[in-house]
């Protein structure tokens, strides 16, 4: 098969002035581009130019919809300049304690990044990925992304998002599909693909994603990073409300343990306290357990392992050799530093560990509200295939078997505590087979292109229709240069003990 041509780039934006220093992201952390900020050793235009350059250059991995160059250089500049007048207006000793009280109202400030194209960022259009419906104009930032900006971070666009954030590719009629940097044939993932890509192409420091199915975790893993999903209602600034149709979260997309801790205090709110690490740097309470847990370890828990899909029987689920091997590696480092393990045998038991039915159900609960919209025929046919058969598939199941299978969910998901049973955590394979080249599930029948992509990802959705957190950790690479995750699942609240897990995981 020939994956179709991609369309020519939403915008193309200009090369800052070349006598800028560039800087490589994937160079260092993002926790040491904060302290080499807060030092004076690298200006917010700096950061900011390399960013937008990265995206420039390597414009054919898709990863932005949209680049806006001039404000965020504007905004760096205007980081800049109150910087040095706060400093130059203070005597010698007292700059650190300056710099340190900003570092704390301020933690990510002059730190670049961008928001995936589903949510609103003041002054750049908002597309939703789709060519069916004008790109919106909004005069306001979304509540997540007013809270990022608070803690000075500066958005350098909008990241690549498959048609509404639905199907776990970022591809659309609208700009170049978002390219995993590991292999540009391949995708990297989706609904946060170009988020992902960025990061891992060095782009950007760390991005904030969204995850309803897997949105967040199944790029991260696609491109070799690590990817926090939270728990339902975590987040202040996500949806609080309860049940299984409350299905998204925001999350953090980084190179490591740390820096996704660290934007994880940002987005949930978290207030940074003077420290005692190296660096002196104000941290949140996730930051203060992954440094802990990287110099003492953490308590031993208990880990069951399954490797059965929810998906199953309805769906044959095969997993790659990498993905067996992904597993087995994250198992053995997890017995290193002195967890329990128990294989699937003690979790599934005589009866299957998932809830009967899953994939019909599922189905019916991720399709249900686009039955709810009653677009007109134009829209509708400029719609993505897939779009248009999960609408006509919602609009044609019966009421009673969608109110079936929905409380059915509920019913799962109301469980999730003692379903984790005697276990600390879960673990899970996390993509089953490598991530599939460009435009091959846009060449699928709209019903086969659904099943593949469950078929791709058979461990996401039911963590988040349980509500529960889980964290993606990269474990193996192949002989391709792929990367291979592991997946932990973990009691309601326990985001921080994840991150502080994968960080002891990923430790070198």
């Amino acid at each position: 098969m020939v994956p179709p041509a991609d369309p020519a780039p939403l915008v193309e934006a200009p090369l800052p002035d070349s006598a800028t220093p560039l800087i490589d992201f994937r160079a260092a952390s993002a926790v040491q581009w904060r302290r080499d900020f807060v030092a004076g050793e690298v200006s917010a235009v700096e950061l900011t130019t390399t960013a937008i350059t990265a995206a420039t250059s390597q414009a054919e991995l898709g990863a932005f919809l949209h680049l806006d160059p001039e404000s965020a250089l504007l905004r760096a500049e205007e980081i800049d300049r109150v910087r040095r007048a706060v400093l130059d207006s203070r005597t010698e000793a007292s700059r650190s304690a300056v710099m340190m009280e900003l570092a704390a109202r301020a933690p990510l400030l002059g730190l670049p990044t961008a928001f995936k194209d589903l949510v609103d960022v003041a002054g750049m259009p908002t597309t939703r990925g789709t060519a069916a419906l004008p790109a919106s104009a909004p005069s306001h930032d979304d509540p997540l992304v007013r809270r990022v900006h608070t803690a000075g971070m500066i958005s350098a666009g909008k990241t690549q998002v498959p048609e509404f954030g639905l199907p776990c590719y970022s591809e659309n009629d609208l700009a170049p599909a978002a390219r995993n940097p590991l292999a540009p044939a391949r995708t990297a993932g989706g609904s946060t693909g170009g988020g992902a890509a960025a990061v891992a192409a060095g782009m950007l420091p760390m991005a904030p994603g969204s995850d309803g199915g897997g949105s967040v975790r199944i790029p991260a893993a696609a491109c070799g990073l690590i990817g926090l999903k939270p728990g339902r209602g975590r987040l202040p600034d996500d949806s609080q409300r309860p049940g299984v149709r409350n299905l998204a979260v925001s999350g953090p997309i980084a190179h490591t343990a740390e820096d996704a801790a660290l934007l994880f205090d940002v987005m949930a709110g978290h207030r940074f306290r003077p420290s005692a690490a190296a660096d002196g740097l104000p941290e949140g309470p996730a930051l203060h357990q992954v440094r802990a847990a990287q110099q003492h370890g953490i308590d031993q828990l208990t880990i069951g392992v399954i490797t059965e899909s929810p998906f199953s029987p309805e769906l044959d689920i095969v997993l790659a050799e990498p993905a067996v091997l992904a597993l087995e590696n994250g198992l053995a480092l997890l017995e290193q530093r002195g967890h329990i393990l128990q294989g699937s045998s003690h979790c599934t038991g005589a009866e299957a560990f998932w809830p009967a039915d899953y994939h019909r159900h599922f189905q019916a609960l991720w399709t249900t509200p686009l039955g709810e919209l009653d677009p007109p025929a134009d829209q509708l046919a400029a719609m993505a295939p897939l779009t248009r058969y999960f609408i006509e598939l919602a609009k044609s199941r019966p009421a009673q078997q969608t109110h079936e299978s929905i409380a059915a969910l509920e019913d799962f998901a109301a469980d999730a505590d003692a379903f984790m049973g005697p276990w600390d955590v879960l673990a899970t394979p996390m993509l089953a087979y490598a991530p599939p080249e460009i435009g091959w599930f846009a060449s699928l029948d709209p019903e086969e292109n659904y099943r593949e992509q469950c078929r791709f990802t058979p461990y996401s959705s039911v963590v988040n229709v349980m509500g529960l957190p889980a964290i993606n950790v990269p474990t193996h690479t192949d002989a391709e240069g792929l990367s291979w995750s592991i997946q932990l699942i973990g009691r309601a609240g326990s985001e921080e003990r994840l991150l502080a897990l994968a960080a002891t995981m990923t430790q070198r």
